[in-house]
């Protein structure tokens, strides 16, 4: 790419990312109550989010051969229970991803 061509990709995504900041404050005012459909969004959305990660980290595993899985099973283990100890996605997601990474290495 030629030095033109990277500063409009990088100012096209600088733009798009902007853009889906900035959209949801000019498109709902603070002085109109959400919709009902947004905050139904946004109840069900970080849950189905998690359950698409489960379904595309577990889409590979081979239960059959090698390791049986034993690895990955246990990674949504520890998520699972880190989860419903701190109710926090981020460390649950993280925890896990950790405790994951070093039973590969074990």
């Amino acid at each position: 790419m030629t030095g033109y061509e990277q500063l409009m990709t990088v100012a096209l995504c600088a733009a798009a990312t902007m853009l889906t900041r900035f959209l949801p404050f000019l498109l709902f005012s603070s002085r109109r109550p959400t919709p009902l459909y947004v905050q139904y969004l946004g109840t069900t959305l970080p849950s189905a989010v998690f359950g698409l990660l489960v379904v595309y980290c577990l889409k590979d595993v081979d239960f059959l051969h090698g390791s049986h899985g034993l690895p990955e099973l246990l990674g949504v283990a520890v998520t699972t229970v880190l989860h419903i100890w701190k109710h926090q996605m981020l460390v649950s997601m993280a925890g896990g991803t950790l405790f994951y990474m070093l039973l590969l290495r074990m």
